[in-house]
């Protein structure tokens, strides 16, 4: 799975597929459009369900394909990034899954899930985001810690986020470029 900026850039995607600039970042074989991946819905808070149908894309160097998903959305997730960090972000602050679950209109065991293999990650999330946002801004202050594994490892991102922002500008949300810098794995099962 591979992430995209945003959605709505579909006609500059594909441009960039038509004519072989994107590369498959392993090899650096070039993408060219395979079709497209299954439709999904994707639920977004106070807002309609989205229906999206992302592109499928073949590396012409190894064969191996991909789904490009926006960063707005993770990977086998039914809601978007943004409804799971705030669920993150209150999880940190101290409140259980069932009142986020009823907050956000959502299933406790959803949440729960969620929490829990954030849970799971933090220590590789947080290390990621540290080392990202020490690379774009290396006079950054040491993190303090946040109170929680969970609280240091959204801390660490959310500076990654802060500093992508300062050096590269753009209109991505922090959750959106927190789940481009995960590479869409913010709630990918741990890895070995």
């Amino acid at each position: 799975m591979l992430m995209v900026q945003d959605a709505s850039a579909g006609a500059v995607i594909d441009a960039a597929l038509a004519c072989g600039a994107l590369c498959y970042p392993s090899c650096n074989g070039r993408l060219r459009r395979w079709g497209f991946a299954r439709g999904r819905l994707v639920r977004r808070r106070g807002l309609p369900a989205l229906r999206l149908r992302p592109p499928r894309v073949r590396c012409s160097s190894c064969g191996i394909t991909h789904v490009l998903l926006s960063a707005s959305c993770l990977p086998r997730r039914l809601d978007e990034v943004a409804t799971i960090g705030a669920a993150l972000l209150a999880h940190v602050r101290g409140e259980g899954h069932r009142p986020i679950a009823v907050r956000l209109e959502l299933p406790p065991d959803t949440v729960r899930g969620w929490l829990r293999r954030a849970g799971s990650n933090h220590a590789s999330l947080r290390l990621l985001g540290t080392s990202l946002a020490i690379s774009m801004d290396a006079s950054l202050p040491p993190l303090q810690p946040a109170g929680s594994p969970v609280g240091d490892a959204i801390d660490a991102l959310a500076t990654a986020a802060a500093a992508a922002k300062r050096f590269f500008g753009g209109s991505r949300t922090p959750w959106e470029a927190i789940a481009l810098m995960t590479h869409g794995r913010l709630l990918a099962p741990a890895g070995p």
